[in-house]
């Protein structure tokens, strides 16, 4: 097994096992974060932006120099590399969790009984179940199908290509702090303001790649294309608005609109005006086209993981030569 490839075979492992066994049932490393991003919290929280900028700093910089010293522990062996990136990846990937939620949803509203779709849907976001009917919960599951493909997946896979373990696990600490604190609630407008910026940063080369994969895997390549163009800027997520308008067009349906969240209304644009309505068969063609881009996403970033760890290794050599003074002429 060579070196530069070890990404490409361990995500190919990790991504198996979570679609084999889902999300560890106990002691989820992500969960182990968030109780100790909310321990820093309660030591650091002040009402303003400093704060909260060493609180990102402590917690993700934290996962990435575990990340770091864990590939370093491991790095003479392609084989435990590999293992290690595998585990990593099944830890940090969440697209067997939020297919199996989606399809719960589908299933209780294909049954008639609304109010158990209500009831599963904080599972997979934060609008208020108690303001949707069957059409507006089916829109609800699409949108987050399409969104989580690229914070769930395809943007973790991206940050892996490019820097390994310390990726996988830096990309999944800054997505987990901006659900924290990343709100627009009064107690984080200030606090969580750096943990908002930075996941949108971290988020914008997955979202380009899920919604230029969308447009590739879905059923209408020119009508995705198109709406990612044309409505993806009004949305107001820069990663959120690609992602969701290539779905929609792909899926030939129409995303945004109102929206309710915590007691406050939002009215988003509308993605993919020429679509037609959301309906509930459409949430399993969301997963079919979440998983569609999941494969393609992998195959690409194990390509690209090839050059990035080629550099990774000559920047190893370049620093080891420096330290020990050693050069060549």
């Amino acid at each position: 097994m060579g070196a530069d490839r070890t990404f490409a075979y361990g995500a190919a492992a990790g991504l198996l096992g979570d679609l084999l066994f889902g999300d560890p049932r106990r002691g989820h490393p992500v969960a182990v974060f968030g109780r100790a991003a909310s321990a820093v919290e309660r030591v650091l929280w002040r009402d303003h932006r400093a704060a909260g900028i060493l609180h990102t700093a402590v917690c993700a910089g934290g996962a990435v120099a575990l990340g770091t010293l864990a590939a370093a522990s491991v790095r003479r062996s392609p084989a435990a590399s590999a293992a290690l990136t595998a585990a990593a990846t099944w830890t940090v990937v969440g697209g067997t969790s939020l297919v199996r939620e989606a399809r719960a949803v589908a299933a209780a509203l294909d049954a008639g009984d609304v109010e158990a779709a209500r009831e599963r849907l904080p599972h997979l976001c934060g609008r208020d179940p108690q303001a949707l009917d069957e059409a507006g919960i089916a829109r609800a599951v699409v949108e987050s199908v399409a969104e989580n493909t690229s914070d769930a997946v395809v943007g973790a896979l991206v940050w892996g290509a490019v820097a390994g373990v310390p990726g996988l696990l830096g990309f999944r600490a800054v997505n987990t702090l901006d659900a924290m604190v990343g709100h627009k609630s009064p107690k984080y407008r200030r606090y969580g303001w750096a943990s908002a910026r930075l996941d949108d940063v971290a988020g914008w080369p997955g979202a380009r790649l899920t919604a230029a994969l969308a447009v590739l895997a879905g059923g209408d390549p020119r009508g995705a294309a198109r709406a990612w163009q044309q409505d993806a800027g009004a949305h107001p997520s820069p990663n959120a608005g690609p992602v969701e308008a290539s779905f929609a067009g792909a899926l030939g349906v129409r995303l945004g609109g109102v929206l309710s969240y915590g007691g406050r209304v939002e009215h988003r644009p509308v993605l993919n005006d020429a679509g037609r309505a959301v309906q509930v068969a459409d949430i399993e063609r969301a997963v079919r086209l979440a998983r569609r881009v999941n494969a393609l996403a992998l195959a690409v970033c194990a390509v690209g993981s090839v050059p990035a760890g080629r550099a990774r290794h000559r920047l190893r050599g370049h620093l080891r030569t420096g330290s020990t003074g050693r050069g060549t002429s």
